[in-house]
């Protein structure tokens, strides 16, 4: 049929020569296309395999040249309270330095380059993570190196000196920018879970940076660092093989700090306790130039979620993808897209409002859903009083649309984001930590879809019975007392008492 292209025989070289093809047809004169279909379900799952020595390790198919292997141990701030706190923030900055094997950091970055490979070392409130991506044919040399990074690290008086100067620069350096997130996140925690857990301060204080050495660090490896609480994960490459790399690698090392029996590991289980951090800042300078970002001030309130562990995780990952948010600059509102609804109901409705976005923080044993607000300092009391209000609607009516829009782009960002062969490599190392198996994104999706607006309904409720975490940062002369935020709370429609509105 002609309707579906020109006449066969005609060459053709360019787009413009099928002016009257339709898409849902096939082009003329090209041959068939053959799709490579998956090998069976085993081709796409995660393959967990448990050592005798309590390691485990996960791999992830995935096609390419490159794969992305790494440790993640079971070990973060959290677990610092009967040591000094910033240990993990040390170990951080100490990764991929000198080992056993390896006379410097140099060195394995020029081992690392002969596989075009390249390194990083991330750590958390809960994890940290030693990870490697290079060419696959490399895949012996690059578990070596892992092994010997975590386990046989030199820690010399020099590196460590180093370590201190570089942790001294980034605390001020945190203080002196322009984004207080990373801050204000640190308080929110503070003040949520004050004094445990995943309260402790992943930064290292500056009084402790001097007191950290090679001691206190072989003192705090020899209880975490242990087999059992590590995962060794890898994507695009065979299980087999990485299983046989482990237990060249991995299987009766001695580490560095010997083998002694683990005595002092922390087991404690998350306590929020709810509560204010405040810090009284000048926020006037914090931008230099030609155009210098305006004095803020900068509220986040949270109020406890649940473990990524438990079945309403999914529900509060919805909650917030509707919350959504972000900063005044782009808030284009409807006509832009965006449909979030501290973009519809704070920031088109509040031009004052320079900030407005949700965050969820979930731990294995407990998470925290908040909101950061910034605006003016004669603003603070107005802008507390419209966060708290979004807290109350959220217990109330969830439209269809909004609904099934938050439900959507959570699936969207989570299929997007597990495009890049890294993040699929710290989806399994972290799920495999956690639960030693590993949901698939498409039964993560089958979750999402099935997600009602009467359980949004439920977590909410839930959720707002319990005491506010509040962090403030900047001019704090017109923040409303804890007292005054908690009552707004558990008001019907997040207002400030009136007597604080009259008398302040």
């Amino acid at each position: 049929s002609r309707r579906c292209g020109l006449a066969t025989g005609r060459s053709y070289s360019g787009g413009g020569a099928y002016p009257s093809v339709s898409l849902t047809c096939p082009l003329p004169g090209v041959p068939k296309a053959v799709f490579a279909a998956a090998e069976g379900r085993e081709r796409f799952e995660t393959r967990v395999t448990a050592l005798e020595n309590g390691l485990r390790v996960a791999s992830q198919n995935k096609f390419g040249q490159f794969c992305t292997v790494g440790l993640l141990i079971n070990s973060g701030s959290r677990h610092e309270a009967k040591y000094l706190s910033g240990i993990s923030h040390f170990l951080e900055k100490l990764a991929f330095s000198s080992t056993a094997q390896f006379g410097s950091k140099d060195e394995i970055l020029l081992t690392l380059e002969k596989h075009g490979g390249i390194c990083d070392c991330q750590a958390s409130r809960d994890t940290i993570m030693y990870a490697v991506s290079a060419d696959a044919k490399g895949l012996d040399t690059v578990v070596n190196l892992l092994a010997d990074v975590a386990l046989q690290p030199r820690l010399s008086d020099e590196e460590i000196e180093m370590t201190r100067t570089a942790i001294r620069f980034e605390l001020e350096d945190l203080n002196m920018r322009p984004d207080p997130e990373p801050l204000l996140t640190e308080m929110i925690h503070a003040a949520a879970y004050r004094e445990n857990t995943v309260g402790l301060n992943r930064f290292c204080p500056v009084e402790n940076t001097d007191k950290i050495d090679r001691k206190v660090l072989h003192s705090y490896l020899r209880n975490y660092y242990t087999p059992d609480r590590m995962v060794l994960a890898g994507v695009g490459i065979e299980h087999e093989q990485l299983v046989e790399c482990a237990k060249k690698y991995l299987l009766g090392v001695e580490p560095v700090w010997g083998s002694a029996q683990t005595k002092d590991v922390d087991r404690s289980v998350a306590q929020y306790t709810g509560g204010i951090v405040k810090v009284e800042k000048d926020m006037s300078d914090v931008s230099l130039g030609p155009t210098p970002i305006p004095e803020l001030t900068h509220i986040m309130i949270g109020l406890e979620s649940c473990s990524f562990l438990e079945e309403d995780f999914i529900p509060f990952a919805v909650l917030n993808m509707m919350m959504g948010g972000g900063g005044s600059f782009s808030a284009g509102g409807p006509g832009k897209g965006m449909f979030t609804r501290l973009y519809l109901n704070v920031l088109n409705r509040h031009h004052w409002m320079y900030n407005a976005t949700s965050y969820h923080h979930s731990y294995e044993d407990t998470g925290l859903l908040c909101i950061h607000a910034s605006a003016d300092p004669k603003q603070v009391r107005e802008m507390v009083e419209i966060i708290t209000r979004e807290f109350i609607l959220m217990a109330g009516a969830v439209g269809e649309v909004e609904l099934e829009r938050a439900k959507t782009q959570l699936k969207s960002m989570l299929m997007m984001n597990l495009e890049s062969r890294p993040v699929i490599f710290e989806d399994v190392g972290r799920q495999v930590l956690a639960t030693n198996t590993r949901k698939l994104p498409h039964e993560l999706c089958t979750l999402i879809s099935q997600v009602k607006s009467t359980d949004i309904k439920r977590v909410v409720t839930k959720m707002l019975h319990k005491k506010p975490a509040v962090a403030a940062l900047g001019d704090l002369t017109d923040l409303p007392t804890y007292e005054h935020i908690q009552a707004a709370l558990s008001s019907k429609d997040g207002r400030l008492p009136r007597m604080y509105r009259l008398f302040r």
